[in-house]
């Protein structure tokens, strides 16, 4: 059984299989209407239920999108609306859901429900998001970065802000596929040791952000206030020198490309002539969220990788 709870679970194989298949069927879509399946349909009858916890733009759609176009369906269920927003444990979901489906995709909080639901499925899972890692998003960042025309291994990215679950994400990413990640944070919002572990020596904290750009190929920032989140004048102060700007940018490599997961704040972790200026790649980005949730869903039913 194939779960997707972190880039780990595909490994340095998985994820390169998984990029080579996204940029090959985004390829072949070129001038198709959006909803208009595969040539293949390779994952014709299989539907996939998506619990949502958490609000969702990108990973509602792109998934619900991904399934279709692979020949699938889906089924979306708000956790307010179903038994498990009423007290129906985890492993009782995944048992039922099995039955009902053929994989199930969780966007949710603590990362354990989502290690729960793995193990109590009988159907692939994956990790829509939770606090501890979003490694969906990081597929999708680096298909974005190959199709801008750069190779991973010896890359530099630079993460200014928060040192949250995308970071955690990005810095397994860099272990994984040889590329360095060097994050600036403010003082209480730096990541785990652990988090910075999971780069395998390819990840580490500095303390200022002019630091972390220099020769930068990539620079990548987040929201800084995430959903739920309290003290958000506090926090906003001491990322103030964490944002993004065109002055800032200016330290990095002179073709560095800028990324944000979005949803962004302009005039917060980033200027508005950076996101919408000529560095940014955000909208690519936005739209690799389909293509990427394409090739996870065929990692997970064993078709690639």
């Amino acid at each position: 059984m194939r779960h997707f709870l972190n880039l780990s679970d595909a490994g340095a194989d998985g994820i390169a299989a998984m990029l080579a298949d996204a940029l090959d069927r985004k390829a072949a879509r070129q001038g198709w209407p959006k909803g208009k399946p595969d040539a293949d349909a390779p994952l014709s009858g299989r539907v996939l239920a998506m619990i949502f916890e958490k609000n969702s733009t990108r990973t509602r759609v792109s998934f619900d999108m991904a399934i279709r176009q692979l020949g699938g369906q889906s089924i979306v269920m708000e956790a307010g609306q179903m038994q498990l927003g009423r007290g129906e444990s985890v492993a009782d979901t995944a048992r039922v859901l099995s039955g009902f489906v053929d994989a199930i995709m969780i966007r949710t909080d603590d990362h354990a429900k989502i290690v729960e639901m793995a193990e109590h499925a009988s159907v692939p899972v994956i990790n829509g998001l939770t606090d501890y890692s979003h490694p969906c998003q990081i597929v999708a960042d680096l298909q974005t970065i190959v199709e801008s025309g750069r190779s991973l291994p010896e890359l530099k990215v630079a993460w200014l802000g928060d040192g949250n679950n995308v970071l955690a994400s990005l810095m397994e990413a860099g272990g994984l596929m040889h590329f360095d990640v060097v994050a600036a944070c403010p003082q209480g919002f730096m990541p785990s040791d652990e988090d910075v572990a999971l780069g395998r020596g390819r990840a580490k904290v500095v303390g200022t952000a002019r630091e972390a750009v220099e020769g930068a190929d990539v620079i990548v920032t987040d929201t800084w206030i995430s959903m739920g989140q309290d003290h958000a004048e506090t926090k906003l102060a001491a990322m103030m020198p964490f944002q993004v700007t065109r002055d800032l940018m200016a330290g990095a490599k002179s073709d560095a490309a800028f990324l944000h997961c979005l949803p962004a704040h302009r005039g917060e972790e980033v200027t508005a002539e950076v996101i919408d200026g000529p560095q940014s790649l955000i909208w690519q980005e936005a739209e690799n969220r389909l293509h990427a949730q394409k090739s996870i869903l065929r990692w997970c039913f064993g078709q690639i990788g």
